[in-house]
């Protein structure tokens, strides 16, 4: 990184892109004045080009791999991680089916059908089995199918087992005794189901093959004793279910009622959710912004780049790899927008409160996870019907499933308390701020969501997703005149996926 020498007044150049005209109230927070930049140095448009290349080939390269990596790959001991996964969705699913009705309509309402999860299973299923040379891969996609009530497709498959070796001969005979109802005496029933206690891990699946069997034999204390296994199993997990189910709700409803304060406001008290005094758009120049967040940009991909093969040997180095690849981007910030403006890091973003504004957080947080949630639940509603959904690895996180309870945290650190921070700053603070000397609150706030989400690397659905959150955190910054309220409420959603996926999973 290098800059020209710092320019004498005669030969500053005036502003490329003045700000846009702003509200009075916004104008009177101004820190800086007139001629004010005219001791910044110049910057090196040759470096900044060169800085441009090299973040857009990093996010590029991202783009590329998520567009072409098998999501397989990103995660380790993938039969392990379905299996686990598909058996402890399914046990939450029977567990849903003991609640009442009510219960069961409102959890439907939330999450959507019990087909729709099990048909992405199967499909979730066909893709591994096409790569893994694991027998339990292709006797649980068939348990799968044939609880699906896929029997063609059943006996195709114990047809062809037949014909192999075990443990595919008996997946085979098992499976057609259980499901295609194949003629069997007592005894040969009573041996496959020794046999699948002895071979098949416990779990949702051998569950449902045991208990099928049983009654073919005509024993029903196995079906009993399997059901009680399954709600002991489910019953921690169903817990974990219902706290989170009624916070989303509590949030969602809460939330709601500030929104509609708002919307009833927004002529006479426009200003009414304000918490902090950070203007929009920004006093810095946005040739200085343009500059600052390419070369930020551009050192903390290369710093990214470096610690994605480094945490491969060493887990703790991801706690510090989201600070210190911000970090440059931060240390420009300071040196080339900030300071000249005369403001500091808390000025510039509205970190801290306007006098008597304080409670306006605990408004403002509840409005932005509300509007997250809603938008989420309606996209859900939409994908449904159009058979799409979000990979199961890109939601799928190996450390919080199985690893150790200090990775865990530090885990829990990066997504909850770091991500938020940083990427608020850079992609709301930063990105959204130079793009609102431009343009209006909608476009600027769209170009910067859709950045912010394509930085992701997630398909469709989940592209979808970031970004309807960067939209609804850039009109928090807009509205309340800090990223605090955007940051908390970054740092919740995050939260309740990881509580989601270690309620589920983590055992």
């Amino acid at each position: 990184m290098s800059f020209d020498p710092p320019a004498t007044i005669s030969s500053v150049q005036p502003d490329p892109d003045p700000p846009q005209p702003e509200s009075e109230s916004n104008s009177a927070d101004r820190h800086v004045a007139p001629g004010s930049w005219q001791h910044q140095p110049r910057f090196s448009w040759a470096v900044t080009a060169l800085a441009a290349l090299v973040l857009v080939g990093c996010v590029g390269t991202v783009v590329a791999i998520a567009l072409t990596m098998d999501g397989l790959d990103r995660v380790p001991w993938p039969e392990r991680a379905l299996s686990h996964m598909v058996g402890r969705t399914m046990d939450l699913e029977e567990a849903t089916k003991r609640t009442s009705e009510w219960e069961q309509a409102l959890y439907r309402w939330l999450t959507g059908s019990e087909t729709t999860a099990r048909l992405e299973a199967i499909q979730w299923y066909r893709e591994l089995a096409v790569v893994s040379e694991d027998p339990l891969v292709d006797f649980q996609l068939a348990v799968l199918e044939a609880e699906s009530e896929d029997l063609s497709a059943l006996r195709a498959k114990t047809t062809q087992w037949s014909q192999e070796r075990d443990p595919y001969r008996w997946f085979g005979k098992a499976l057609a005794v259980a499901y295609l109802a194949e003629p069997a005496d007592r005894g040969a029933i009573m041996e496959l189901q020794a046999l699948a206690a002895d071979s098949l891990p416990a779990g949702w699946f051998y569950d449902r093959l045991a208990s099928r069997l049983a009654d073919r034999a005509g024993d029903p204390s196995l079906p009993r004793s399997l059901e009680q296994a399954a709600a002991d199993r489910s019953s921690k997990l169903f817990t974990w279910s219902r706290w989170l189910t009624a916070f989303e709700l509590a949030a969602m409803a809460g939330g709601a009622v500030v929104l509609v304060m708002v919307w009833r406001r927004r002529s006479r008290d426009p200003q009414w959710l304000r918490y902090g005094n950070s203007t929009l758009p920004p006093p810095w120049p946005g040739s200085f912004g343009a500059h600052v967040l390419l070369r930020g940009g551009a050192i903390g991909a290369v710093l990214m780049v470096s610690f994605i093969f480094l945490s491969a040997e060493h887990a703790a180095l991801r706690m510090i790899a989201v600070p210190l690849t911000n970090l440059p981007l931060l240390m420009l910030a300071q040196r080339h927008l900030l300071q000249p403006a005369g403001l500091t890091f808390n000025e510039g973003f509205g970190l801290k409160p306007l006098p008597g504004r304080a409670s306006r957080l605990w408004l403002a947080v509840p409005a932005i996870v509300a509007a997250g949630l809603f938008g989420e639940w309606i996209m859900g509603r939409i994908a449904e019907p159009l058979n799409l959904s979000s990979h199961w690895t890109e939601w799928f996180d190996a450390d919080l499933v199985w690893a150790p309870t200090p990775i865990l945290s530090l885990s829990l650190l990066e997504y909850v308390v770091f991500a938020p921070v940083f990427e608020e700053i850079a992609f709301r603070g930063l990105l959204f701020g130079l793009l609102r000397r431009r343009f209006s609150l909608a476009p600027a706030a769209m170009i910067s969501a859709g950045i912010f989400a394509l930085a992701h690397g997630y398909g469709v659905l989940g592209f979808a997703s970031v970004f309807w959150s960067g939209l609804v955190w850039a009109w928090a910054y807009e509205k309340t005149g800090s990223l605090v309220p955007g940051m908390v409420a970054h740092g919740i959603n995050n939260l309740l996926v990881c509580l989601a996926v270690i309620a589920l999973l983590r055992s």
